[in-house]
């Protein structure tokens, strides 16, 4: 959808109409409460109506350049709007340059009331936003707006409307099985990476496959809610935290009384959620959550090393007994100019389980190498399959690798190990 610069001058002539009503004096938080609460409610539904129309043009706009995420304001914007198309951020200069205020007046357009006093008193929020078009299926985003040096940003990121297939990742047979709640009831797996990983459709493309097949009960737990599931042989319930619970500790709690067989946490953020999340598996459900790591040794180390020391050693056995797979993986740069799914996998063996009861994590990588036969893989071995199929270049694999040393003997070997 083009903007033309004509539509663009309009929408900024009636910003600045808008700017001219600010009070000398005020800034920072002052300012935006200023924006939201006294000048927005003033004006005209229409006129409100056309900023909105303007920011849901930027939407169609990113996703018509294929953009995960779009971002503005704040100084960091350099007064730009932004996108990120297959892992890069570029800045659109066709658009032209807004004002700190203006980009601020824009993207209070896009709150609501209870939002905006949200925003003024904790200076950031999280919240899902949707586009209804007519005769398309609705597009939602997961945004944040927050402040930098006293003025607002946004980043929204579009959430697909379509699921990944789940046999497009090309799960080993084993892994399949421990993701299925058909053939196993309980445990946790947990699915890893860095922010725009693709770690939540990797679960939207898990819940997917129960739904298809399996009867059952899934309650997700997201904040905020992304991809839309519509109960097939499952029932789905979808919970927002901040909408339908208060956290995802009190959600999760909720949840065990809610006769469920699969309990999905969209992230362990802190020391109170990796407990629940570990008792929820403790119970005999099957769980499944994020976090932001990048290897199977580093999710358990991180998970461990959140707990006070004296519940160190206790939180390893829990965690050794319930854990039942970990996938870690990255979206990392084509040849194509798009992105490809990397990924690492570990499988929960009595040889794995022993080395995380021992205190031996330094080995747990090695059972991965040599794990083929279970399902398990290490990031190298699949960078490397990647480039034997001539989807990334060898630099890619490289720079991507989480063990440099070994990824140069694999890119040196003639078989894949």
């Amino acid at each position: 959808m083009a903007i033309h610069p004509e539509e663009v001058l309009r929408i900024r002539t009636f910003l600045n109409s808008l700017i001219q009503q600010l009070p000398q004096g005020f800034r920072e938080v002052e300012k935006q409460v200023i924006i939201g609460l006294r000048i927005l409610p003033k004006i005209a539904p229409r006129e409100k109506a056309m900023l909105r129309e303007f920011a849901h043009k930027l939407l169609l706009l990113m996703r018509e350049y294929e953009a995960s995420d779009i971002e503005f304001g704040g100084p960091g914007s350099n007064s730009m709007i932004w996108l990120r198309v297959y892992g890069q951020k570029r800045p659109l200069p066709e658009l032209g340059r807004f004002s700190l205020d203006e980009f601020s007046i824009l993207i209070q357009c896009l709150l609501q009331e209870t939002q905006q006093k949200q925003l003024y008193k904790n200076r950031s929020i999280d919240f899902s936003y949707v586009v209804a078009l007519p005769d398309q299926p609705r597009q939602r985003y997961r945004a944040t707006v927050y402040f930098e040096m006293g003025e607002l940003a946004l980043n929204m990121r579009a959430i697909q409307t379509r699921l990944r297939p789940y046999e497009s990742y090309g799960f080993h047979e084993n892994v399949s099985r421990t993701l299925s709640l058909r053939y196993n009831k309980e445990g946790l797996i947990l699915v890893t990476g860095i922010t725009g990983s693709g770690k939540t459709t990797t679960l939207d493309a898990i819940i997917d496959l129960n739904n298809r097949e399996v009867e059952g009960h899934i309650i997700v737990l997201a904040s905020p809610i992304e991809f839309i599931h519509q109960s097939q042989k499952c029932i789905i319930r979808q919970r927002e935290v901040g909408l339908d619970t208060l956290s995802f500790k009190q959600g999760v709690i909720e949840a065990l009384h809610q006769d469920p067989d699969i309990i999905i946490i969209g992230e362990m953020r802190d020391p109170e959620t990796i407990m629940t999340v570990l008792e929820a598996a403790d119970s005999g459900h099957k769980v499944f959550s994020t976090l932001h790591t990048a290897s199977a040794v580093e999710s358990i180390e991180r998970i461990i090393a959140e707990m006070p020391s004296l519940e160190q050693d206790r939180v390893r056995n829990r965690l050794a007994d319930t854990l039942r797979c970990v996938i870690s993986q990255k979206l990392v740069p084509g040849v194509n100019g798009k992105l490809a799914l990397a990924k690492e996998i570990m499988i929960m063996t009595s040889s794995v389980k022993a080395a995380i009861k021992n205190n031996n994590l330094s080995e747990v990588y090695q059972m991965v190498n040599e794990g083929k036969q279970h399902g398990m893989l290490t990031m190298e071995q699949d960078l490397r399959r990647l480039l034997l199929e001539e989807k990334i270049s060898p630099e890619t694999a490289m720079s991507f690798a989480n063990n440099k040393r070994l990824m140069e003997q694999l890119l040196n070997a003639d078989i894949i190990l």
